[in-house]
């Protein structure tokens, strides 16, 4: 399990991108050809937004990769990997408006790196219920906080309809995998009350320390 354990955790980039994400970019919204081109620095809405979603997806990532480690090859092992494929392509989508827009990424990514994993392994440890209600947990806050940044950017003096777009997408794909948790017998896992609220908690505190430093 080790060996599995450090493979994933420490997996180089390259390897999160597959060719699934490299198509959806340009379905969502990039400029054909635009490659890495940098645009002109973003407003604070934007790069405020920019930085905490791809902590927040790359946390996602790393719990799902945690997941999968210790339930890949289980019966839950294909549902998880669904739902990773879809956070791997938001991460990468993320990098991706990370170069475009020239936001500095939150100092916290190596810590998030770490800490998602261990969320994602060690409640995976606990059985299939109680990653399911992991997920649960974790979806149901970033929904909510995609749902306030789509607020906020149709409030905008000039709101960006390429991040609109892009975020929309992501909020429909993580109330999927909300949804699929549910389904799959979260509710049922052992103090799924009480582990689903200390979850909330902890996403909701990344979540205002990433939109800061």
């Amino acid at each position: 399990m080790a060996p599995m354990l450090r493979s994933v955790l420490f997996r180089p980039e390259t390897r999160l991108l597959s060719v699934r994400c490299l198509s959806n970019r340009n379905a969502a919204g990039f400029e054909a050809g635009a490659g890495n081109r940098p645009r002109p620095r973003a407003n604070a809405l934007t790069d405020e937004i920019i930085r905490v979603d791809h902590a927040g997806e790359l946390g996602a990532d790393r719990i799902y990769a945690g997941q999968m480690a210790i339930l890949g090859n289980g019966p839950m092992g294909k549902t998880i990997g669904h739902m990773w494929e879809q956070e791997k392509c938001h991460r990468a989508q993320f990098e991706q408006l990370i170069q475009q827009h020239r936001v500095r990424p939150t100092v916290m990514t190596p810590i998030w790196n770490v800490a998602g994993f261990v969320l994602g392994a060690g409640t995976a440890l606990m059985g299939e219920k109680a990653a399911m209600a992991c997920t649960v947990a974790v979806e149901t806050v970033i929904v909510e906080h995609y749902n306030d940044q789509l607020r906020q950017i149709m409030e905008s003096p000039n709101p960006d309809k390429e991040l609109l777009e892009t975020i929309t997408k992501f909020r429909d794909e993580e109330q999927e995998h909300h949804d699929t948790g549910i389904d799959c017998g979260a509710e049922q896992a052992p103090f799924y009350k009480a582990m689903t609220e200390v979850i909330k908690f902890g996403c909701k505190t990344a979540i205002a320390i990433s939109k800061k430093i």
